[in-house]
């Protein structure tokens, strides 16, 4: 079980990065928060470091450092470099890597909302929201204690 943790938690360090970048979502018109047709997480980031730096230091923080970051700590803990009590606070980090996904939806009921916009989800949605419900997975069922 354990090898299988320590894969699929590798596997997370390939994919949070093609998560940044995929396609995130489209819109049938330009939206005028991004200015985009196509958002993917960094796309969007770039657009908020431009217009509202304190949120896009907060989502900086939420969509790429505290996941990637966690993703890590738990390699680490798996190769026996970091002490597994530091579990219950990486799965709290985790959950605010959540928060991210929380956020992207927030936007596209926003934008549906609030312009006549035909928004579609796309497979980047999907692949960043897995990654994050993964590695919540994975910080779970990783052993807590080096002898189980």
């Amino acid at each position: 079980m354990v090898k299988l943790l320590r894969f699929a938690n590798y596997a997370l360090l390939t994919l949070y990065p093609v998560a940044w970048f995929a396609p995130l979502l489209k819109a049938g018109f330009i939206l005028p928060i991004f200015g985009l047709t196509e958002i993917s997480v960094v796309s969007g980031l770039q657009s908020l470091w431009e217009n509202d730096v304190a949120l896009a230091l907060v989502v900086t923080m939420l969509a790429i450092f505290v996941p990637y970051m966690k993703t890590i700590a738990i390699a680490l803990i798996h190769a026996r470099l970091l002490s597994p009590r530091l579990l219950p606070l990486l799965t709290w980090l985790g959950r605010l890597a959540m928060a991210d996904v929380f956020l992207v939806a927030l936007y596209i009921v926003i934008a549906k909302a609030s312009a006549p916009t035909h928004i579609e989800t796309l497979w980047g949605l999907w692949l960043f929201t897995g990654c994050v419900l993964a590695s919540l997975v994975i910080s779970a069922l990783t052993p807590h204690r080096r002898g189980r």
